[in-house]
């Protein structure tokens, strides 16, 4: 998708750092097997056997793929926690946190417009 072809929605999350409400994303149920990619850019990001249901309601995966996504401190509403985003195109995806499962402990919890799939 280019930035021309992002819809308002996308935009707000990706470029304005604008959050999903919990259960309603896109891409949120399911283990289909497949790729996700950055919405901004398609840049691959997470592969579907590092996907897991946190029971957050957001798109969870316990790792990105090498390289795929970076990281900056975010101090916004009162307390710190760890941004993700797309290392191409600096796109906001979500935050990580230290609670996920073996073997990384961390739960990438990604908003599910920040992603696009591809199906095996």
């Amino acid at each position: 998708m280019s930035e021309k072809a992002l819809s308002p929605a996308h935009h707000a999350i990706l470029r304005e750092h604008a959050t999903e409400r919990p259960v309603a994303p896109p891409l949120n149920a399911g283990r289909r097997a497949g790729d996700y990619h950055c919405a901004g850019c398609r840049a691959l990001l997470y592969r579907s056997h590092t996907k897991y249901d946190s029971r957050s309601g957001w798109p969870s995966f316990w790792d990105a793929e090498p390289g795929a996504v970076a990281t900056t401190t975010d101090t916004s509403l009162g307390m710190v926690r760890t941004e993700v985003h797309c290392a191409t195109c600096n796109g906001h995806l979500g935050h990580i946190f230290p609670d996920g499962p073996a073997p990384t402990r961390a739960r990438h919890c990604i908003n599910g417009l920040a992603l696009e799939f591809e199906a095996e």
